[in-house]
């Protein structure tokens, strides 16, 4: 039974007679746990890691901000890991998108659900370090007995808000330890880490977002103001403010007065005592001490300005503007911003979608980005259409079907249409017909995948033309990976996603970035990170060269002509070996060293 006294302790901070602020976050934390989740403190329960594929949406949503937090984390790592800290770092939901932690621990650290993909918020684990956080938007520790869920009584945890560029809140890094037997005051260190740290990524986060605008860094000590600010705004070039750090946004508020007002869309000169045009005087050139700037209020500060450092040019307003599950499947790459900005308007629709390019295009991955964009918990449930036959697909639809609807309605997501039998259409046909008389039909979305333009499949009639009309009445075609533009963004997109629990940092040579860059690419996005995945696991350095890049599957060189031979005609000479071939030079310079025929 868990520790009656322990419980009334909460229960009377409570009522107000508490011994501090910091405790009353845990005693309300408690209430919610009890009144609104219907939580038993006295029944521990196993720490909830969501599956792979939750995992990938929610690391695919915090990209960017993994991207740009992940160098500082490293650092923050190196300071902690020596006293047997675990760092976590969740998205605003509560999972844990990015982590560090002791291989050497890592069942214990699974087990206790310090971990990738675990789920921290309230209303699973209770009173918790990134929960409570989420909760209150405040750095807080949960030490020991704080926590709700005995499973989690051994553990001390101490979590930071991350905010971003608007004031929402992005993000929780949390630092934890299994086992902690100081007293809470022991976490005072953890704290002023943890909120150092979130302080930095922040900055990094508007530094990286704000390259064509001004920005102003300020601090309370000249000495601190160009190496490590306290808060920082951008400004568009009329001296409105588009984004700031949490920091400066606790500043300026004050400004309002006691309550409060808008920072965000406001301008320079109605916080500061001054405006657009005294920033150039606020740059490096001149010493920090000379710096100083003044708020409305009087309070004094000294103020570090960048000018843009990129040419500011026009946003189309539908890119910009793309939820981020679609902002984050592709890059700079003109025909695939136009099929998103199209599929940001379709999203909230319930119009039947087909999407169709080549194998390993992200057809899936796509569909799961559209279904996201809506609220969430609502259930994604794929059928395999190549698995379907006319004696299990009732059951297997009808089932996904029911499944898919849910309280709130989902998406059904029909895998590899183009496999339908013909007999397994006309089945097909009559389940969503008179499926959608059912209640509560009308909220189910439906989305297909198909590997060939299924419009001609119509045409030659291998397809049903009122089947195609019922699932096909807008169709996506995602390009394959050979003619997109956006190559460089997306290798290295793949290869943060696969060296993400690496303690390592991995990069490309020249050399291998060029020779993946002059590949086919069949197998397109899948066949590029399996690669990378082959090629990390290779790899004896941070840095990926040719040698470690395995063959591409379908190289004409993989096939039975023996090399040596090859090489043997050609008089040792690789440039010829590989025109005979029909491969790149890079091909043969590999294979050649992989099978001993030269050094290096």
């Amino acid at each position: 039974m868990r520790d009656t006294e322990h419980v009334k302790e909460i229960g009377s901070v409570v009522s107000g007679r508490g011994s501090s602020a910091r405790d009353a976050v845990v005693a309300q934390s408690w209430l919610r746990c009890v009144e609104e989740y219907g939580l038993d403190p006295a029944r521990p329960s196993p720490a909830h890691i969501v599956t792979e594929a939750r995992l990938r949406e929610h690391r695919e949503q915090s990209e960017k901000l993994i991207a740009i937090a992940r160098s500082g984390l490293e650092a923050l790592f190196r300071q902690i890991a020596g006293h047997k800290y675990v760092l976590l770092l969740a998205d605003a939901q509560g999972v844990t998108v990015d982590y560090f932690g002791d291989p050497q621990f890592e069942d214990e650290l699974r087990q206790a659900g310090l971990y990738l993909g675990s789920d921290w918020s309230e209303d699973l684990a209770g009173t918790c370090g990134v929960g409570s956080c989420i909760v209150t938007k405040r750095a807080v520790t949960i030490h020991q007995s704080d926590h709700f869920d005995l499973t989690h009584t051994p553990l001390s945890c101490t979590a930071a808000p991350i905010f971003d560029m608007v004031g929402n809140l992005a993000a929780v890094l949390d630092i934890s330890l299994l086992r902690s037997p100081q007293p809470k005051i022991s976490q005072s260190l953890a704290l002023n880490l943890v909120q150092a740290s979130v302080r930095r990524v922040e900055m990094a986060n508007l530094m990286a977002m704000s390259r064509g605008e001004w920005v102003l860094r300020f601090s309370t000590m000249p000495e601190f103001l160009d190496v490590d600010p306290e808060a920082a705004i951008a400004l568009d070039g009329s001296g409105r403010i588009l984004g700031m750090t949490h920091g400066a946004q606790t500043v300026l508020a004050r400004q309002n007065g006691p309550l409060g007002g808008p920072v965000i869309g406001e301008r320079l000169d109605r916080f500061f005592d001054m405006s657009i045009d005294s920033l150039p005087d606020l740059m490096r050139g001149r010493p920090t001490e000379d710096r100083l700037i003044t708020l409305r209020d009087g309070q004094a500060l000294f103020g570090h300005a960048i000018a843009p450092q990129t040419e500011r040019v026009a946003r189309a307003p539908a890119s910009a503007g793309l939820p981020p599950a679609l902002h984050n499947f592709a890059g700079p790459d003109p025909a695939l911003r136009c099929l998103l900005d199209d599929a940001a308007r379709l999203a909230p629709t319930k119009i039947a979608l087909l999407i169709t390019g080549e194998t390993g295009t992200g057809k899936e991955r796509l569909a799961r980005a559209i279904h996201t964009c809506q609220p969430a918990n609502r259930p994604f449930v794929t059928v395999n259409c190549a698995a379907l036959g006319p004696d299990n697909l009732d059951a297997v639809v009808l089932g996904a079907m029911g499944g898919a609807e849910g309280a709130a309605g989902g998406t059904l997501f029909l895998d590899n249409l183009a496999d339908l039998s013909p007999a397994a259409q006309g089945l097909m046909l009559r389940l969503l017909a008179e499926g959608e008389g059912r209640p509560g039909r009308g909220r189910l979305r439906l989305i297909s995948s198909c590997a060939e333009d299924l419009s001609q499949a119509v045409r030659e009639g291998r397809f049903r033309a009122d089947l195609f009309f019922r699932l096909a009445a807008v169709t996506l075609s995602l390009p394959p990976l050979r003619l997109r533009q956006d190559f460089d963004w997306l290798l290295d997109r793949l290869l943060r996603q696969s060296t993400h629990a690496r303690p390592q940092s991995f990069r490309l040579s020249p050399a291998a970035r060029a020779a993946l860059k002059a590949r086919a690419w069949p197998g397109n996005v899948r066949e590029l990170a399996n690669t990378l995945d082959v090629a990390l696991a290779l790899s004896v350095s941070g840095v990926i060269d040719l040698p470690d890049l395995p063959l591409a599957p379908l190289d004409p060189v993989a096939q039975a002509e023996d090399l040596a031979d090859v090489l043997g005609a050609c008089n040792g000479n690789m440039s010829l070996a590989a025109r005979r071939l029909g491969v790149n030079r890079s091909t043969i310079l590999r294979r050649a060293r992989r099978e001993g025929l030269i050094g290096g």
